[in-house]
């Protein structure tokens, strides 16, 4: 598949759980166009910082049925999607599984696109990766962090 646009993608959270964010950065394919978007949460994990930035970026584009290419550091989206375990997690209601409500989210806007998923190596001079590294480390750090309410409010222990 030609891809159209490129999705890079991090997530970070200091104590994990704890303070933490997403970078992403949406390039447009063979342009040296691109966008980056962050936030901060006051109190969150790694992977749902991985898993929402992967959203985000999803959510940000604009014409459905756009042809994408995530690219993240993250083996528990990227292993989830290519192999295919969040479709049998959404057939038991994520009985289980963390994360259920970004995940459900996650398949309503993954769905509207041709998603394709590339694993990278962490901090490994990837300049994209990298930066998306900075802007979730700074988001963590910034001010007036999000709420990540779902997370905050489970007494279930699916978080």
């Amino acid at each position: 598949m030609q891809h159209e646009v490129f999705i890079y993608t991090d997530g970070a959270a200091k104590g994990n759980p704890g303070k933490g964010g997403y970078g992403v950065i949406l390039q447009q394919a063979g342009t040296n166009y691109y966008k980056e978007f962050y936030e901060g949460f006051r109190h969150t994990t790694n992977n749902r910082m991985e898993l929402l930035a992967v959203i985000v970026g999803l959510e940000k584009l604009k014409n459905p049925g756009t042809k994408v290419l995530v690219v993240s550091d993250s083996k528990y989206v990227v292993d989830a999607v290519e192999k295919k375990w969040v479709f049998g997690w959404e057939k038991t209601s994520f009985k289980g599984k963390k994360n259920p409500d970004l995940w459900i989210r996650f398949l309503k806007i993954y769905r509207k696109h041709q998603v394709d998923f590339k694993w990278i190596k962490g901090h490994n001079a990837h300049p994209q990766n990298e930066r998306c590294d900075e802007l979730a480390v700074m988001a963590s750090q910034l001010p007036n962090l999000s709420v990540d309410l779902n997370y905050e409010n489970d007494t279930s222990g699916m978080f």
